[in-house]
């Protein structure tokens, strides 16, 4: 096992034996790390915590501290982070609150960018791409595939759907709609469909299009909510998009951003 010397491992801790533990790391108790993830050096884990195989922490990066929320009165949550992540320069994540369900999740291939913040109950799901300084406000839900610009905050309990892309500098208090591409200055909108990263992942044209003309009527059209819902059951193919874009529409607390 490659443990730096001058890292400091809780005996609790479970470390598979092809891990690599770098200089001046810190792991404490209840923390387990998966095959073939390497801590680069003065990275602070803290438990509980299972971190699965072939994640790299870069230097700086502090997980599964305590949240930063005044009604946690240190009841035992936990942090869940599953494969082949890559955790940027100074990222703080934060484990789980009992009004969150006591975790904080992170999937598979994401890359969390240097300064980024993944407060307590967030939730983000798999190619997730959260750009340097995204701050996630608790509870937030990052579906597969999104993008997250530098430097965009999302207020806590919103929801970005899958494969959209949010421009940098954005200030989201609403739920973003899956498949599009939204940026703000001093509004958050949307633009469209997110063409360019859904034909890199292999979507067609018609999704694509179908798309388009659903996000025109939601939010280009005049129509209210409730009218442009029943103007895409309407006119707009159903394809599989469609179908996940409007049970998304049906699910949102908080709104969504058009």
């Amino acid at each position: 096992m490659a443990i730096h010397p001058t890292a400091l491992v809780d005996v609790s801790a479970k470390v598979d034996e092809t891990a690599e533990i770098g200089p001046y790391c810190v792991i404490n108790a209840d923390a387990r790390i998966g095959a073939r993830t390497r801590l680069m050096g003065h990275v602070f884990i803290d438990g509980p915590i299972d971190i699965g195989e072939d994640n790299v922490f870069y230097p700086y990066s502090t997980v599964g501290v305590a949240p930063q929320d005044l009604k946690y009165a240190g009841e035992r949550s936990e942090t869940r982070i599953g494969h082949r992540n890559k955790i940027r320069e100074f990222v703080t994540i934060h484990r789980g609150t009992e009004g969150g369900g006591m975790l904080t999740s992170i999937g598979n291939d994401n890359l969390v960018m240097a300064y980024t913040h993944i407060a307590h109950d967030v939730r983000v799901g798999n190619h997730v791409v959260l750009s340097h300084s995204t701050t996630c406000g608790g509870h937030v839900i990052i579906e597969d595939w999104a993008v997250i610009g530098a430097h965009t905050g999302l207020h806590q309990f919103c929801r970005v759907g899958k494969h959209a892309m949010i421009g940098g500098f954005s200030v989201v208090t609403q739920d973003v709609m899956p498949y599009s591409l939204s940026s703000s200055q001093r509004e958050i909108k949307v633009f469209g469909a997110n063409k360019i990263g859904l034909e890199r992942r292999g979507y067609s044209a018609a999704s694509i299009e179908a798309l388009h003309k659903a996000f025109r009527l939601l939010g280009k059209s005049g129509l209210n909510t409730t009218q442009a819902v029943d103007k895409i059951n309407g006119e707009v193919e159903h394809t599989p998009e469609i179908d996940d874009l409007l049970a998304f529409i049906a699910r949102s607390e908080r709104g969504f951003v058009k």
